[in-house]
């Protein structure tokens, strides 16, 4: 690939050779040490290559960032005393070899710094090729390329499999290693902990020979003297590595309650400066890792099981966990902190969210028949599973939290994930952890195998947003991972499903009538509309296409390489294109099949394509398929692809349903005109209803609609009185509001030109706006930024600290203010948390703040 990338802001290279040969297992065997905020090891790679991966034409090429043409040089490791199983934690400082850039033979300094010098080398691409080809060419040998970044590789060997005892029993040609490796990989899904337990004996078996490496910016490089094929090259090799303190993969920083900790953050770059690792989405690998702390530690991660510490000497803990379903290696999670699991109270029998028999019935979503995907033990085939309608589940958070957690998250996830079962069927994943990360987390929430990461911002005000956030993440382990896109730039696949089925599985889990459901849904509708149009309106045309590669979406190079557009490009971490486009997609096709028919067909695709990676047309054409051919009209994949995938801006559809959205529902109830220079302009907006238990905020009070369905007007009216006035004029009655309904009457107001400094403490003191959730307390502090009420700035420090993830919009608003002491306020909090905050974050905040 001739490209030339900006490390900072462009696309995202995947480097990885997965058309010749795949990484099927990864054994990591790790220690995190706090003191020097570094993770260090091994990693050991099960391979195997094929028919598939053996014919490759001449133009097969894998290039290195060099300045010239010059052939890269590969390198032995210099002698290292490391052993490769580490028995004792955190074993004494021990000097190694750092990368070096390829084709320019010099040493990287980077190490002093914990980073690469991104600045000098602009990409980790170009023009030049390695003398070494990643096919099979002749007399040349084959070149693995593995994607890794910001780690020191310490030393790459190949893994003695044959001296495991015992492995002899899978294998009828024992000396043959490869072959070892290969037959154990085919075991039956059936033997998987018996895999398992052989995976971990060849990772501690010795080395049988170091092998060349070498590194890019974006990759490492091995290769065999001698191997010129993928068959050839050793299936097993270890790799002894340490990450850097300022890798881009984890983030080590302090909880809330100011202890240590470190984690997986979600990065652009996903976990290739954690471990090297073949990152293209097509890569599916199972993994098993053991991981060493300090005993006063627990360390989460994606794993099937709820690992408990083993305890070692010197003050130090194990702990082990393990995945057995294929996924990409971009979806490894782990979090080691000081964190407290928050005990979920034992649901009875009695329990209505629990147990209530939802609608469709599980017969509905019951399916037999062998699955599409490569063999692994699969929870669709098994009959406990299908009927499992509450997984276990853990919750984590620093012990500050724990009546936050207990309050407000805990007596959620069971009728989240009830109601999740209720619509799609069968949990693909047999447990779930939940952890309250740090607040410089950068979203609301992350899914990954297994485990979930909140934001501690979904914690305050009501149920509301917590219960939303929670609903997404669940979605993601259907979407986003039990189903993954073949090509990330899709990520509508994944994103867009979430929102939609969050609202659906919201409503269910709080019991909502119908009707209740669908007036909660508009609402919400009525909100991503308006968001939808401020980021058409705000964002580059380029970054609004949903399928941006349109016809070549799912090539790859003929090595398996290819490039993430916009990956690396610090704007997109903030955007919600895929989120609000996907969205309303699947909300048109909804609509137009009937949602009983659409949900129906939703859970006959999980159950067809779980397990597998998927591309636009292979949703949309089983859907068209189950569309009865009246209900169709001139829907056709070639116009979804034009109208929604393809296009930037507004879809062509959704614009014909601007009126409704606006007029959503019991928003038309609420218009209100006002003569001459108090006049508003039929504000919609849902009539406030009487709030209820957590669970049900939209029960009763329907009689009261009509006399509430002003509160738009009635607050113009406050704000537009005379200062003095006389006592007979009417005081204003308000009603309590849902946090929707506080969300769309701030940004209503938020349009108005002045709002004086009365109302807006009357608008704080009845609605108390500073206790509401992240979402409200948001639109409060654009007020109170727009409108300079200083008597509240200290609303909006707080917003900026404690709400990293939603704060970024309000440093923009400070700065443009031009008022000096809202700059001042902006480059305060800022420095505050600069050095916690997520590191792309802090790219973006201090090009507005400087």
């Amino acid at each position: 690939m001739d490209i030339k990338l900006d490390p900072s802001r462009d696309d995202l290279p995947l480097v990885a050779n997965t058309s010749h040969i795949l990484v099927k297992h990864y054994v990591l065997d790790l220690d995190v040490d706090f003191e020097s905020q570094v993770i260090e090891g091994t990693i050991v790679l099960f391979l195997e290559s094929g028919n598939r991966f053996k014919k490759r034409s001449s133009s097969t090429e894998v290039t290195c960032p060099s300045e010239s043409n010059e052939a890269c040089k590969f390198r032995m490791p210099e002698p290292c005393q490391i052993p490769v199983t580490n028995t004792k934690t955190f074993s004494s400082k021990i000097g190694y070899n750092d990368f070096v850039i390829c084709g320019k033979g010099e040493k990287d300094t980077s190490g002093k710094d914990g980073n690469h010098d991104n600045q000098e080398q602009a990409s980790g691409i170009s023009s030049s090729k390695y003398c070494c080809d990643t096919g099979n060419h002749g007399s040349e040998e084959f070149l693995l390329v593995l994607d890794c970044c910001d780690l020191s590789v310490l030393k790459v060997e190949e893994v003695d499999v044959a001296a495991v005892p015992g492995i002899e029993k899978f294998t009828r040609s024992p000396k043959l290693r490869n072959q070892i490796v290969h037959e154990l990989m085919a075991l039956p899904a059936d033997r998987w902990r018996e895999q398992l337990d052989y995976y971990a004996r060849c990772s501690q078996a010795p080395g049988c020979g170091e092998l060349l490496f070498d590194t890019d910016t974006w990759s490492l490089q091995i290769r065999k003297t001698g191997a010129q094929t993928a068959t050839d090259f050793p299936h097993a090799i270890r790799i002894q590595y340490r990450t850097k303190p300022q890798g881009r993969s984890v983030t080590w920083t302090s909880d809330q309650s100011g202890r240590p900790c470190v984690y997986t953050v979600g990065s652009p770059i996903n976990n290739r400066a954690l471990f090297p690792c073949q990152e293209p989405p097509v890569a599916m690998s199972t993994w098993q890792a053991t991981v060493r702390a300090a005993a006063s530690f627990v360390v989460l991660m994606s794993g099937e099981n709820s690992a408990k510490p083993t305890q070692l000497q010197e003050d130090y803990s194990s702990w082990h966990y393990y995945v057995t379903m294929p996924m990409p290696a971009s979806t490894f999670t782990i979090a080691v902190g000081s964190w407290t699991e928050m005990k979920p109270e034992i649901c009875s029998s009695n329990d209505v969210a629990t147990e209530r028999s939802f609608s469709p019935s599980e017969a509905d979503f019951r399916y037999i028949g062998v699955c599409g995907h490569m063999e692994y033990p699969c929870r669709f085939q098994k009959a406990s599973a299908t009927t499992q309608k509450i997984i276990p589940h853990r919750v984590f958070a620093p012990a500050c939290l724990k009546g936050a957690c207990q309050e407000t998250l805990l007596p959620l996830i069971p009728p989240c994930l009830s109601a999740a079962h209720s619509v799609l069927g069968t949990h693909p994943f047999s447990r779930l952890d939940i952890l309250i990360v740090p607040a410089n987390f950068s979203s609301l929430g992350m899914a990954s195998p297994h485990i979930v990461f909140l934001s501690q911002s979904t914690l305050t005000g009501m149920s509301q947003l917590c219960g939303t956030r929670l609903c997404h993440e669940i979605a993601h382990a259907w979407f986003g991972l039990a189903i993954g896109a073949r090509d990330w730039t899709e990520e509508w696949l994944s994103e867009g499903f979430a929102t939609h089925l969050e609202d659906v599985f919201w409503a269910k889990a709080q019991q909502l009538a119908p009707h209740e459901a669908r007036e909660q849904q508009e609402l919400r509708a009525c909100l991503r509309w308006r968001r939808l149009q401020d980021e058409v309106q705000n964002s580059p045309e380029e970054m609004q296409v949903l399928r941006p590669n349109k016809e070549k979406t799912g090539h790859v190079s003929d090595s398996g390489s290819s490039v993430i557009r916009h990956g690396l490009n610090p704007e997109k971490v903030f955007m919600q294109v895929h989120y609000l486009k996907g969205y309303f997609l699947l909300r048109f096709l909804a609509k137009r099949l009937g949602e009983d028919t659409y949900f129906s067909f939703l859970r006959k695709f999980v159950h067809t394509f779980h397990g597998q990676l998927i591309l636009s047309q292979d949703f949309l054409q089983m859907l068209l398929e189950n569309i009865p051919e009246e209900k169709r009209l001139e829907l056709s994949v070639g116009n979804i692809f034009r109208d929604w995938l393809e296009s930037s801006g507004i879809p062509q559809p959704l614009q014909r349903e601007r009126q409704a959205l606006a007029e959503c529902g019991l928003a038309q109830q609420v218009s209100a005109e006002v003569s001459a220079g108090d006049a508003v302009h039929a504000l919609p907006f849902l009539p406030p209803r009487a709030v209820g238990p957590a669970l049900h905020p939209w029960r009763g009070a329907r009689d009261r609609r009509r006399r509430r369905a002003t509160t738009v007007a009635k607050w113009v009216r406050v704000n537009r009185r005379p200062r003095k006035r006389k006592r007979k004029d009417r005081e204003e009655v308000f009603e309590k509001l849902l946090p929707d309904q506080l969300v769309l009457l701030l940004e209503h107001l938020l349009k108005q030109k002045t709002v004086t400094p009365r109302t807006l403490q009357s608008l704080e003191r009845i609605y108390r706006l500073s206790e509401q959730d992240a979402e409200v307390r948001h639109r409060w502090c654009e007020l109170i930024v727009k409108h300079k009420y200083t008597k509240a700035y200290r609303d909006v420090e707080r917003f900026l600290q404690e709400d990293q993830a939603m704060g970024i919009y309000l440093y923009g608003e400070l700065m443009l203010s031009e008022d000096p002491r809202q700059q001042h306020l902006a480059r305060r909090c800022f420095e505050l948390s600069r050095e916690q905050m997520d590191k792309s974050s802090a790219e973006v905040v201090a090009e507005m703040l400087f």
